[in-house]
């Protein structure tokens, strides 16, 4: 009886509780890459087109409030897209628990103290 029990939890009937399955984040990286596509062509087209090339040209660009925001947003989805790799690398290949935690907390503190860091440094052009 146990044996049968166990088979009519596989499929649509089982479970599912306490894991990640990894549809929304794989969803959300290709989001994440589209974003940084788009803003890498914004870019390149900016550089094709400038005439001036000097620090003054370049902080003229990022001192636009649009360009400043397509600038945060992009870095945001570079975090989240690092983020995303990152810890799917230290689930798959770290398996002692505390340390997995660890390189999980210090892996978020890191980007979090660069997407600081990156408004920081946006905001004062």
């Amino acid at each position: 009886m146990a044996a049968y029990e166990s088979k009519q939890k596989i499929g649509p009937k089982r479970q599912v509780v306490g894991a990640h399955y990894g549809l929304r984040d794989w969803l959300l990286q290709r989001l994440t890459a589209t974003v940084m596509a788009i803003y890498t062509v914004i870019l390149v087209v900016w550089f094709f087109g400038a005439s001036n090339f000097s620090y003054d040209g370049w902080a003229g660009i990022f001192a636009l409030q649009w360009m400043k925001l397509a600038t945060f947003v992009a870095l945001l989805s570079l975090f989240y897209h690092a983020w995303v790799g990152v810890r799917d690398i230290w689930m798959d290949y770290v398996k002692p628990l505390g340390l997995r935690i660890t390189l999980h907390a210090l892996t978020f503190l890191w980007l979090v103290g660069c997407a600081a860091y990156a408004a920081q440094i946006l905001w004062r052009v």
